[in-house]
């Protein structure tokens, strides 16, 4: 209960003030002129201006209400690290009982993780307590208390406190890290020229004195096996690097760790380089003019990034007509320049309707497979010659020909199909979807052929099949290089829009990536495609066995994936990581890597705790920080609001007495009748004194 009087006067207050005016100035007046009943009249009036104000006695029922204190936990992926969580647990517990033992103290409890649906959200401890804070009137707040290791990254953000903030800091005074910083790494480079990489290893905290100034890094591209170098910490480290191939190399950064780091998470780095090619280099030999002849080199030169060299051969040397042979050439064929001494930098050479006619000596051909075994690449576009006598099989080339001619040329119209195999293989697989007549009512996907040269198969894969099902299209690879052979000189058809046409144009491209070594049209591949934290896995093989896929997360726990088939040689499944950080991808033969968010978090970014970030705010609100290794278990006081409320062992929290009012009571505090009697008795007396 609290009383207080209160005023409901009769008349408006202007008229009450003016009638006490007008009394005084009567009063006065009395004084002046001597009039012996002016004590008795100024009594009266006042008792009359009383009960015009008409005085209550109010009184309140009220309830008190708990004084409230907010403790932020910082539960983010930084404080999993070492003591951290056995700290938080024992930190909370013992507010939670000591505020609990106070005269009406609450405490609410905020805990603060990492928000997996954003890319990289950090710590955003000061964004919670506002928002808490928001939710609780201000005159119930005692105090608040923040449990983190001081690595924030909200701490800028503008703070309205009405009470002592204090910080509670987790860690230990030993505490040490190893971090790796990419500092500059470019989105795409240019294959077979050097880029720099910069990158730094950073040292944070009491560092050891025996591992002070070096480190152990690994680095691999893609999956292959990492090699290992000694390098100096806390400087910036230039890497020269070349990618090898082209598309998307995944580089793979990883500091071996050293025992007594606080986390191994911020030791690891991935970068995704796109590696583009300046030119593509072709060498076109065509061993006689034909229709196709003409398709060839209007594909080739329609690409700007194609440089293209291109012989034909237009007179045969059997041919023996008396002319002389420089006066049929306008330059010389530059023949062991080009298959002796440059053939390197070639990266393609096609051989199209190419026969022996003693123009190439057998030592020439053999150099070109000797450049395919280093990594080169052949396309064979084979015409009537491969079934004769001067078949390119009875030469060098034979060495790496995927298939041996059989003498029969098959003249007459047939549909070249794509086979179960090619259906899986990804030069070929849905090629009918490039056809200019796909989606139009033809029942065929593309156009006939007329010519097909019959061979055997030797090796490699053959993915597309003409008359009688026979190969039409082989694949293989020689060595660390490939080789691709057409058995028909009829692809032009297609290019010429006959019944319908077809793709040449796509398949040519990917014939063209595939001896690139593009990896997209890699046969056996794993690739992990992240949205956000969704990710999308798919496996391709030629191989008709589905395989489960094993997935190590960032704590190096492993989990097993089952994906669906959704093609020939495709498997498809999903997965929804949990924290951000480096995967690791394989199903036994194969495997990758992906990140979540940025492979090193800014969690780990800063693992020591430091209470730099937050000084500000508690200096701003009278309130203390302590280090739970050096007090782990501070005691507690109650102080007034604006004094210091903290010492070397202690917190202060500030009683803020809020109440709401359940009932209100009002009573006059005089009767108005004796109010009036009372004025009446006066005046009488007044009147009496001043007769006599």
């Amino acid at each position: 209960m609290d009383g207080t009087i209160v005023f409901a006067p009769l008349i408006p207050w202007p008229v009450l003030w003016g009638v006490a005016g007008f009394a005084a100035f009567c009063l006065g007046i009395s004084i002046w002129r001597g009039l012996s009943g002016w004590a008795l009249r100024t009594l009266a009036l006042a008792v009359l201006l009383l009960a015009l104000a008409e005085p209550s006695l109010q009184q309140e029922e009220r309830e008190n209400l708990s004084n409230i204190v907010l403790v932020v936990v910082d539960r983010t992926e930084s404080q999993t690290v070492s003591t951290r969580p056995e700290q938080i647990t024992k930190a909370v517990g013992q507010l939670v009982d000591k505020i609990g033992g106070l005269d009406n103290f609450k405490t609410k409890i905020i805990e603060v993780t990492n928000d997996i649906t954003k890319r990289d959200d950090g710590t955003n401890l000061i964004t919670a307590l506002n928002r808490a804070a928001s939710e609780v009137a201000t005159n119930r707040l005692a105090g608040a208390v923040l449990i983190t290791d001081g690595q924030v990254h909200d701490a800028d953000i503008p703070v309205d406190f009405p009470a002592p903030v204090h910080v509670f800091l987790t860690g230990e005074a030993a505490d040490w890290d190893r971090r790796l910083v990419i500092k500059n790494a470019p989105a795409f480079a240019i294959l077979d020229e050097d880029i720099i990489l910069t990158l730094r290893i950073e040292d944070q905290g009491q560092v050891p004195a025996y591992v002070q100034g070096s480190a152990r890094i690994a680095i691999a591209i893609d999956d292959g096996i990492p090699q290992e170098f000694n390098v100096e910490t806390n400087i910036d480290l230039e890497l020269p690097l070349t990618l090898p191939h082209g598309g998307i190399n995944v580089l793979r950064f990883n500091v071996i760790p050293v025992e007594g780091e606080l986390t191994e998470r911020n030791n690891s780095a991935v970068v995704s380089i796109n590696g583009v090619r300046d030119r593509l280099r072709v060498l076109l030999v065509s061993g006689e003019p034909y229709a196709g002849e003409r398709t060839w080199r209007n594909l080739l030169k329609s690409d700007s990034a194609v440089d293209l060299v291109h012989f034909t051969i237009l007179r045969p040397p059997e041919k023996q007509d008396g002319v002389p042979v420089r006066e049929l050439s306008l330059i010389a064929f530059p023949t062991r320049e080009l298959f002796l001494e440059k053939v390197d930098e070639f990266d393609l050479i096609i051989f199209d309707r190419y026969s022996k006619r003693g123009l190439l000596p057998n030592n020439y051909l053999a150099s070109v497979v000797d450049y395919t075994k280093r990594g080169g690449a052949v396309l064979i576009a084979s015409g009537p010659a491969f079934a004769g006598v001067n078949s390119i099989y009875r030469t060098a080339l034979s060495a790496m020909l995927p298939a041996q001619p059989t003498a029969r040329v098959y003249e007459k119209g047939f549909l070249p199909k794509i086979t179960d195999l090619g259906n899986r293989h990804p030069v070929t697989e849905n090629l009918e979807q490039f056809s200019p007549s796909f989606g139009s009512d033809k029942d065929t996907p593309w156009g006939r052929w007329f010519r097909h040269i019959d061979a055997e198969p030797k090796s490699g894969s053959v993915v597309m099949t003409g008359v009688d099902d026979r190969p039409l299209l082989l694949l293989d690879r020689v060595g660390e290089g490939r080789i691709a052979m057409m058995l028909s000189d009829q692809a032009w058809l297609w290019s010429r829009g006959f019944e319908g046409g077809g793709p040449q144009l796509e398949l040519l491209r990917r014939l063209a990536h595939w001896m690139m070594k593009e990896p997209e049209l890699e046969e056996e591949r794993l690739t992990a495609t992240a949205v956000g934290q969704n990710v999308t896995i798919v496996r391709r093989s030629l191989s008709e066995e589905n395989k489960s896929v094993t997935l190590e997360t960032p704590e190096g726990q492993e989990i097993q994936l089952n994906l669906e088939a959704v093609s020939p040689g495709r498997w498809q499944g999903s997965f929804t990581g949990a924290q951000n950080g480096l995967y690791r991808l394989s199903d036994g033969l194969l495997s990758t890597v992906f990140a979540l968010g940025p492979s090193a978090p800014k969690e780990f970014e800063n693992t020591i705790a430091s209470f730099e970030k937050l000084k500000p705010l508690t200096a701003a609100t009278k309130g203390i920080g302590l280090a739970l290794h050096k007090v782990p278990a501070p005691k507690m006081r109650l102080v007034q609001a604006g004094r210091v409320a903290g010492g070397r062992d202690w917190i202060g929290l500030v009683p803020r007495n809020a109440y709401i009012t359940t009932d209100i009571t009002s009573q006059p505090l005089l009767p108005v009748w004796f109010l009036l009697m009372l004025c009446g008795v006066l005046m009488v007396g007044a009147w009496r004194l001043e007769s006599r």
